[in-house]
């Protein structure tokens, strides 16, 4: 990434919220980095960070073992702000005391400011909050002010003459209304930022990036289809122009019809294409395999080898560039700190450990929104931008248990039903997906007065931002009904429908 922007560094303490701290800081106009809580100061001041935000996290400061930065990133001169565990970090290295709390707080809170502050000034008396802790500052360090208070806690400490700041709530999350704008004061009057991260920012630095590792090589996209490999490969084409390659193909694993459509619209969009048939060769991998990671990998391994053999048919190409994105890498590995791995993600977990070409991800430190954004810029259909998410393994993570050519193709009905009727009632651009999941058991039916013993299928639609969190979609009944009716009379094979009502978290968006 290019260094030109002013950067905030965020250290992640393993809290859940620590990517929506990085979302909301980026919203505002700022570029951040998270990084693990025990990064070096040497490490850290290679970045230029114009402030430092220390994470929350689910232990107790005081406790043997519990994470903590050197605390000599506290004396680097850089505006500092914690956040819940990590405004009792700030408290605990600087002399203040931090104590299990008699009552501990969890969900809305009222607090109330007290005196001159940095952190709510232009902001109401009195604040809804978002509490989650057990642990509370009892006596701020000296030369420490109180900002803001609860009933039951500490709500705010301060110290302008040394540029340090803790707040107990969590302003990053949707719960604390004002909460963004307490982190724009951070950063505009605290660390003095101008805001200068956007996505034409973004765009001329990327190209230029991409321009000087590439040279006078080549590169081959892998297109799967969705936004975040099509942004990717018109960056890219942006870049270096005929010389990337875009391979698009057809794994036997996606939506219906949708090799033939999307490589029709790639096409318009004068990107480089070629279209490589490759079901067959995917599903023989696959036989027998149940276990998701192995899926996944073994799918990402595949894609890798596919785009190699086209690579070298190529004769020129130097370059892999894929769509990954920051979730994604958030996801699959821990690498910026001690946030647990959820599921690998096909970019990711399923590159094999020695691979030819040399990867370009240029949109590895974005969001989904960022990159939508991109893609506008870009100037890029908005039926492409606008496409709802898809699994990069494709269907083979929504039909649980084996992928078969016939389970493949049961769920590809299903599927274009449930696509079909959400747009249908004007709802497809009002949630963040909605699609249809092959479950591996069969069920009692009676079809003609006739029983039967067929497959079941689940319905998923979720409405969120950026993935990292959703909320199942609460679609109207008739639309559900015309659902059901429409994939029980007309896929042969599934005799039931039920609808996924569980959020993210505790569980993931795709069923595997």
């Amino acid at each position: 990434m290019p260094t030109s922007h002013e950067t905030v560094i965020i250290l992640d303490f393993g809290a859940q919220y620590t990517q929506l701290i990085a979302r909301r800081v980026r919203e505002i106009g700022v570029y951040c980095e998270i990084m693990p809580f025990n990064a070096g100061v040497e490490e850290i001041s290679r970045k230029k960070p114009r402030g430092i935000i220390l994470s929350g996290g689910p232990a107790s400061v005081y406790e043997p073992g519990a994470p903590h930065c050197s605390s000599a990133v506290i004396e680097m001169g850089t505006p500092v702000l914690g956040i819940c565990y990590g405004a009792q970090l700030l408290a605990y290295f600087l002399g203040g005391v931090v104590e299990p709390s008699n009552r501990r707080e969890y969900g809305y809170a009222e607090i109330e400011r007290k005196g001159d502050s940095v952190l709510f000034a232009g902001l109401p008396h009195e604040l809804r909050v978002w509490m989650s802790h057990g642990d509370y500052v009892s006596r701020p360090p000296e030369g420490f002010t109180i900002t803001a208070a609860t009933g039951a806690a500490i709500g705010a400490i301060e110290n302008p003459a040394r540029n340090l700041y803790g707040v107990q709530f969590h302003p990053e999350v949707a719960h604390t209304p004002l909460g963004k704008e307490v982190l724009r004061n951070f950063l505009v009057n605290a660390c003095r930022l101008s805001c200068d991260w956007t996505m034409t920012s973004f765009m001329e630095g990327a190209i230029e990036d991409i321009r000087n590792r590439v040279g006078d090589g080549h590169a081959v996209c892998g297109l799967s289809g969705g936004v975040d490999s099509s942004v990717a490969a018109a960056l890219v084409g942006r870049a270096i122009g005929s010389r990337q390659t875009c391979i698009f193909v057809d794994t036997g694993l996606l939506r219906r019809n949708e090799f033939e459509e999307v490589l029709e619209a790639y096409r318009e969009m004068d990107l480089n294409v070629a279209g490589v048939a490759a079901g067959e060769r995917f599903l023989t991998k696959l036989a027998g395999v149940t276990d998701p990671e192995l899926k996944r990998k073994i799918i990402g391994n595949e894609f890798i080898e596919v785009f190699q053999e086209q690579a070298r048919n190529l004769g020129e190409a130097d370059y892999l560039v894929q769509g990954t994105l920051y979730p994604d890498v958030i996801e699959s590995v821990p690498v910026r700190g001690p946030s647990s791995v959820i599921k690998s993600h096909h970019n990711v977990g399923g590159l094999p450990e020695k691979m030819r070409l040399k990867l370009i991800e240029p949109l590895r430190e974005l969001f989904k929104d960022e990159v939508r954004a991109v893609g506008r810029e870009l100037g890029l259909p908005e039926e492409i931008i606008s496409r709802q998410p898809f699994p990069g393994p494709g269907l083979a993570v929504r039909i649980l248990g084996e992928v078969t050519a016939d389970r493949v193709k049961l769920l590809q009905e299903a599927d274009a039903i449930v696509t079909e009727e959400i747009q249908r009632a004007n709802l497809y651009d009002k949630v963040w997906q909605s699609f249809a999941v092959l479950l591996p058991i069969s069920t009692v039916g009676v079809m003609g007065d006739l029983r039967t013993y067929e497959n079941a299928a689940a319905i998923r639609a979720v409405e969120s931002v950026d993935g990292m969190t959703a909320d199942w979609a609460r679609l109207p009944y008739d639309v559900l009904q015309r659902i059901s009716s429409r994939i029980v009379g007309e896929v042969r094979g599934i005799n039931r429908v039920v609808y996924d009502i569980s959020s993210k978290p505790p569980s993931t968006i795709e069923w595997e």
